[in-house]
């Protein structure tokens, strides 16, 4: 996480990046691997730095982008 150590943010965008997290968490199959967790997380960061204020759109990008992740052998 590395690229974001200088992001900073207001609370009411941490509420939101926390939810959006929580829910794409919550569909992935169990168990969730932590680089998973990490890649959303990442994702999440990134796209709320760069303005993104929806969950829903939050949580997808998430989500779409670990599908397109190279998978690790």
């Amino acid at each position: 996480m590395d690229d974001f150590a200088n992001a900073s943010f207001q609370p009411d965008i941490v509420a939101l990046m926390d939810t959006a997290l929580a829910n794409a968490v919550g569909k992935l199959p169990h168990p969730v691997s932590s680089a998973h967790v990490q890649a959303i997380a990442q994702t999440i960061l990134r796209s709320a730095k760069e303005g993104e204020r929806n969950i829903a759109a939050l949580e997808t990008m998430a989500l779409l982008e670990l599908q397109l992740a190279p998978r690790e052998a």
